[in-house]
């Protein structure tokens, strides 16, 4: 249960142990934030709801789920003020909790971002061939165009983070400024055709679900519900999912200029724009078709056919491909800054945290990064595993959300550049909104999560617990010399 010094933690950034280059302002990490919460989703997500779950009152569940996150985003604000450095939730936990713990929260947030890049690259290619077809080119041999697809999009995004922050900053303004004027034409053209009668009264009333149970909360009560309250809270589960991400600015604040005041604004700003944004986006979509005629499969594209303006799917493909494409940028940039951290903590192989003296990035770590998420797209059926990429996260989550209660008690002599406000009690209800949002997860999704972290506890006694850091205190903090160093 051995504990990094805070000192150690944060000495990362006065020369204590090596960092990385400060490449981040304020106005970068917003877009870092929207570049990963807002993707293809947004086309797509407020229709499912409301069509399977909430009827309208889809819009309440965008609230709930908006406030659920901004609790949890507080928490990491407040952690991430304190110890701004490229771990994240994984040196949060190493200081607050104990190196075990740590590494559990590490290795849930590897399942997460190494996931979650594989999921969206062959999402991607999905939505890419889709938008070629639209454009009515036939596409012979569809499975295997996305192979390739898949593999290009990979090596290239692999390539544009290992080349350094800065390039992969200038690529990450220029898709997101496109893909917020693709966004701004679904909504100013959707609002001329919303009618008001749509939306009801915001409450349909509810019915049993004929299918078997299939979430914990469903096996728990014996039966699943949609619509009223019930799928209006249970779609509030499912759209917390989308504004999943804003956690990812945090593995940024290492690289932030004054990180302890930036990076807990950057944070802020950028869910709560995408709040904003997702909420203007449902209620187009639930003003412009009645909710019973609204398509699962393609809601907002089927919308705006109904409503004769086909030419806004061509808008909607490109804003999908743009979404997904700053989302798997931000994602390898994420998962490259935690197994960095890792690394340099001695629990995976320290080679790994090596800094390119030419590119000043962790090159090494983000080829294996790159390397595996191409394995898993190509090889594994990952489309199936979404949830385990959530999951994740909300482990995190809960973390965080206990770990500002506790460091408040332990260590509160440390200096916050951000406070929780009304703490305990907001972090507390952060804590309890991340536990109603995983008992909305299936039970086959906590199956192949506690597989995964059995596992994860065994690569740890076999390694990381012996070549930590904190086991070898003669060991120098930073990893060796090489001609790959800064």
């Amino acid at each position: 249960m051995r504990r990094l010094p805070p000192s150690e933690a944060t000495g990362l950034r006065t020369g204590a142990r090596h960092s990385l280059a400060e490449v981040y302002r304020p106005a970068d990490l917003v877009v870092l934030g929207l570049g990963v919460m807002i993707g293809a989703g947004i086309f797509s997500i407020a229709g499912e709801q409301a069509a399977t779950t909430a009827g309208p009152g889809v819009i309440l569940s965008f609230m709930i789920a908006g406030i659920a996150c901004l609790l949890a985003c507080l928490c990491y604000a407040e952690l991430s003020s304190t110890m701004p450095v490229s771990g994240s939730a994984y040196t949060f936990t190493y200081v607050i909790f104990g190196e075990v713990w740590a590494w559990i929260i590490g290795w849930a947030l590897i399942l997460e971002l190494q996931f979650a890049a594989a999921v969206v690259a062959r999402a991607w290619a999905a939505i890419a061939v889709g938008a070629i077809e639209h454009f009515g080119v036939r596409v012979p041999a569809a499975n295997l165009v996305q192979d390739v697809l898949v593999l290009v999009i990979l090596v290239l995004l692999t390539g544009v983070v290992a080349l350094g922050a800065r390039v992969g900053l200038r690529a990450l303004w220029i898709m997101v400024s496109a893909k917020l004027l693709a966004i701004g034409a679904v909504i100013v053209v959707g609002v001329t055709h919303i009618d008001v009668a749509n939306f009801g009264d915001f409450f349909v009333p509810p019915k049993t679900l004929a299918t078997a149970p299939a979430t914990v909360l469903e096996t728990f009560i014996g039966e699943g519900h949609a619509f009223g309250w019930f799928g209006i809270f249970a779609a509030a589960s499912a759209i917390a999912f989308a504004y999943i991400g804003f956690d990812i600015v945090a593995t940024s604040a290492e690289e932030t200029v004054n990180a302890p005041k930036a990076v807990p604004k950057g944070m802020i700003r950028s869910l709560v724009l995408a709040t904003v944004i997702y909420l203007a986006v449902a209620l187009v979509m639930v003003g412009m078709v009645p909710y019973t005629k609204i398509s699962p499969q393609t809601p907002l594209a089927g919308a705006f056919r109904a409503v004769g303006v086909d030419w806004m799917v061509h808008v909607i493909d490109v804003g999908a491909v743009l979404g997904l494409t700053t989302v798997i940028l931000v994602l390898i940039v994420g998962q490259t800054r935690v197994l960095f951290s890792m690394a340099r903590d001695g629990l995976i192989p320290r080679r790994l945290a090596t800094v390119s003296r030419r590119y000043h990035t962790p090159t090494r770590v983000t080829l294996v990064i790159g390397l595996v998420a191409i394995v898993l797209a190509e090889f594994v059926p990952v489309l199936t595993m979404q949830q385990l990429v959530v999951i994740g996260t909300l482990f995190a989550f809960a973390f965080v959300a206990a770990g500002v209660i506790v460091m408040r008690r332990r260590m509160p002599h440390l200096e916050r550049g951000f406070r929780v406000p009304l703490s305990p009690l907001l972090p507390a209800l952060s804590l309890v909104a991340t536990l109603w949002l995983m008992v909305n997860l299936r039970v086959l999704t906590w199956a192949w999560f506690a597989l995964w972290m059995a596992f994860g506890l065994l690569v740890y006694l076999v390694y990381g617990r012996r070549h930590s850091l904190l086991a070898r205190p003669n060991t120098p903090a930073r990893p060796p010399q090489g001609r790959h160093r800064r």
